[in-house]
Order: C-alpha cells, then sequence, then structure tokens
C-alpha cells in the first residue's frame, strides 16, 4: 500500500482494526523510526465518526501543515491513527470537498457511498443494509415498516456484543456496572424516528416557530437519522475498544522502547474518545502523555466525572483517567457544534429517562445531562478551568487537570445536521495542542 502524501515529516500511520489489534508492520516502523529521527515529541491524532482513511489522511496533512512553524526548533513526530470508522456522504465537511454532492439523493434514501460504507464496516450485514435501503426508499406509510426498520437497526449495529465490550460503550458506570442501552433502541421505532425528524427540522429551519399548528416532517427523514445515530453508537463502542485495547498499548511499546519521547493525544469527535481511553490501556506507571487534546469530543461530558450530578451513586467510565496525563487534559468546545447539541443527547439518553423533557427542542433540554463534551466541556470534575479560546493561546495554560476550552470563535461552520462539528481545521487549535503539551 502506498504510503499517504502528508506534508509534514516525520510521519507515520498507525492502524488498528474493530477488536484494536494493530498493523504490526505499522507499529514496528513507528517503534523504529520514532528512534532512528530521534523524536522529541510525537503528535498522535484520532479521527473522529465521519472519516475514511484518505479523509483521515487529508485531515491530518491539513491540521499538522502550520505546526513546523509554530514550533519552529522542536524534534517534532507525526502519527496518523486509522480505525474502522466509516462516512455518512450527506454530512458536509467544512474546506473538504464533497466529491458526492451533485449525485446525492434527497435524504432519506442511502446513497450509494454511504451503503458501500455501511458494508464495509459492518460486514456480514450486506442483506441487512440492503432491507433498510429498500425500506428507506419505498417509504411506506405503515407504522409496521418503521417498526421493521428500527429491528433491523438493532440487528445491524449488535446491541449486545460479545464480552467486555458493553463497557466500551458505556459513558457511566453504576457500582461498576454500565449504564443501560440508550432509548433510541428502546420503545416503538416511530416515536424516536418522529423525535429524530422533528429535530433535523429544527436543525434545518431554527427560525421556525414550534407552535402547534406545525406539521410532522416526514418520519422516514427520521429513520434514516436513527440509523445515523446507530451506526455512531457502534463506532462510539469500537472507540473505545480501539483506544484501551490498542492505542493504549502501543503507547505503552513505544514508552519501553525510547522513554524520553514525550506523547501528546489529540482526537476529533470520537477520536477524543479513542484517545481518552488510551488512558486506560496504559501499562502501569507509564507517564508518557504529556498532554491530551479533545476536539469536539463526541462522548459524555461527564466520562471523567467521580460523581454524577443527578446520581452520587454512579460515575463516568473514565473516572479519574485525566490524572493519567503528566499534563493537561484540554477539551475545545462549541455551541455550534449540532451533532452534539441536538442529535447526540437525544441518541444518547438513558432507557427510563423518556419523558423527564418535553418540548419541540428536546435534543438541546436533554443536553444538562446527555450531553457531550464538545458542545459543553468536561462536568462535574472540581477543579475544571475555563477559558476562551484567545485566553488559551495567551496562556500559559494549567500544567495538569481538565481545562475547558470555549473553541466558538473558530469551530463555527457547517450546515444541518451536524453543525460545526466537523470545523477543526484552524492553526488556532494546532497552536492549542502544542501549548497544551508546552512543545516550543
Amino acid at each position: 500500500m502506498a504510503r499517504p502524501a502528508v506534508s509534514v515529516s516525520p510521519y507515520w500511520e498507525l492502524t488498528f482494526d474493530a477488536d484494536g489489534d494493530p498493523d504490526t508492520r505499522a507499529r514496528d516502523r513507528l517503534l523504529a523510526g520514532v528512534a532512528h529521527h530521534e523524536v522529541h515529541d510525537l503528535l498522535v491524532f484520532a479521527h473522529g465518526w465521519n472519516n475514511d482513511r484518505s479523509g483521515a489522511t487529508r485531515l491530518y496533512d491539513r491540521f499538522f501543515a502550520p505546526v513546523p512553524q509554530l514550533a519552529p526548533t522542536a524534534r517534532l513526530g507525526y502519527v496518523g491513527v486509522v480505525w474502522p470508522s466509516m462516512r455518512f456522504s450527506d454530512e458536509p465537511i467544512p474546506d473538504f470537498p464533497r466529491a458526492v454532492a451533485a449525485e446525492l439523493p434527497p435524504r432519506p434514501v442511502l446513497d450509494k457511498d454511504t451503503r458501500h460504507a455501511l458494508l464495509e464496516t459492518f460486514p456480514g450485514r450486506a442483506t441487512v443494509i440492503d432491507q433498510l435501503a429498500r425500506l428507506l426508499e419505498q417509504q411506506s406509510r405503515e407504522e409496521a415498516e418503521l417498526e421493521e426498520f428500527g429491528r433491523l437497526v438493532r440487528l445491524l449495529v449488535d446491541l449486545v456484543p460479545p464480552g467486555p465490550q458493553a463497557l466500551f460503550a458505556a459513558d457511566t458506570l453504576a457500582e461498576g456496572v454500565p449504564q443501560d442501552g440508550p432509548t433510541m433502541f428502546e420503545g416503538t421505532a416511530a416515536e424516536r424516528c418522529e423525535e429524530f425528524a422533528r429535530a433535523l427540522a429544527r436543525l434545518e429551519s431554527p427560525d421556525a416557530a414550534p407552535d402547534a399548528s406545525f406539521s410532522l416532517p416526514n418520519p422516514w427523514d427520521g429513520a434514516h437519522e436513527l440509523l445515523r445515530q446507530a451506526t455512531y453508537y457502534a463506532m462510539k463502542r469500537r472507540a473505545g475498544t480501539v483506544g484501551e485495547r490498542g492505542l493504549g498499548r502501543v503507547i505503552g511499546q513505544l514508552a519501553t522502547r525510547s522513554p524520553q519521547v514525550r506523547v501528546h493525544l489529540v482526537g476529533h469527535s470520537f477520536g477524543g474518545r479513542l484517545v481518552s481511553f488510551a488512558l486506560r490501556g496504559l501499562p502501569k506507571g507509564v507517564r508518557t502523555v504529556k498532554s491530551v487534546t479533545l476536539l469536539q469530543g463526541a462522548f459524555s461530558h461527564y466520562a471523567f466525572s467521580a460523581r454524577l450530578p443527578h446520581d452520587p451513586r454512579a460515575g463516568g467510565v473514565l473516572q479519574g483517567q485525566h490524572n493519567r496525563i503528566d499534563g493537561p487534559l484540554v477539551c475545545c468546545f462549541s455551541r455550534h457544534d449540532d451533532a452534539l447539541g441536538t442529535m447526540y443527547p437525544l441518541a444518547s439518553r438513558m432507557a427510563g429517562h423518556d419523558r423527564e423533557f418535553h418540548g419541540f427542542d428536546i435534543g438541546r433540554a436533554l443536553g444538562a445531562k446527555w450531553g457531550a463534551m464538545g458542545f459543553d466541556g468536561v462536568q462535574a470534575v472540581p477543579g475544571t478551568k475555563n477559558l476562551k479560546l484567545a485566553d488559551a493561546l495567551r496562556g500559559p495554560l494549567p500544567a495538569a487537570g481538565c481545562v475547558n476550552v470555549d473553541a466558538a470563535a473558530v469551530v463555527r461552520r457547517g450546515g444541518p445536521p451536524a453543525g460545526a462539528h466537523s470545523d477543526i481545521v484552524h492553526r488556532e487549535l494546532a497552536q492549542l495542542v502544542l501549548a497544551a503539551g508546552r512543545v516550543h
């Protein structure tokens, strides 16, 4: 396979499968190459839910591009993590070409690229994917067809995976037991599709008045969104697996081979979850991770909390893991991120909490309890600092602990349904990564 074209050097690609097993040749090239090039600071970036390999490589190339000028004397190395995620082609990514835009059918039909991505991401599920595509195309008015769609979605993403993988999808633990499944897999599919359809309509027409005369959008728009969010649930579980079982172990191996190398982890979206779970996979005593920067992290804002405000018996699945960083955990967030501000809490709330909130914009209402840190930052961790991006860049940043950085001044572009979720290629954010790691 040809090496990806990335403008910075030395650059390595680190590839993992869905179980967290690395491409051993790529891993060994990294371990040997870091020593050969006498790297002092290693920037490790993990992409999010909406990247294939080529898209991830373009992201790394563009994000890393200003770094050599920002830190001209540092002995830097760069790693792009590639893990099996998938891309829904109807989600625009600022500054990146939308190659299939002219070919995309109107939602809710599955376009060919998204269908291909589903086949690649869920091998052995071709029949299920074909049935989902057929139902989306037919858009039957029968509620039974929506229920069949919901059943197929649950089958596709394997809600009860074998072994300990339920832990990798959880955001919170109660007495060591992972949380229940989200309500998007409970109740009737018609109810879920209606909620998602209303949320989509609100994002696409934010100035529309939510009055009694509002007519229900096409429930199959909501069905398409249910499929999207369900696949993201599977990606969420996969990100945790790859982080703990894959990247964390490789960092441990690197610490053994080159203990002087300072590692800086960067993650976008579910890549933020991946690099955070890597902390849990570090071998005991490893202190080479000097900073973690989360860009629009797509996981619970309570993930690092020891106690949840609404349930003192429960805590975050990563409680205390930020203490394994020999430096700060910096969380960038933006109010312009609609994927995390509206869709994420709708998809993430747990069974038994279905009727806690009412109203048209239920996603935002649910955000306080089921929100993502990429929308409002790390929550319920004592001592967390809160800064605007401009203030964070003036520095210095705290040398340890959690630091929330409001990046809305630059993370602001993007249309529905994701908003500014992928608007992360900014010189200021690259500068922030270096500031977090004290790289000069």
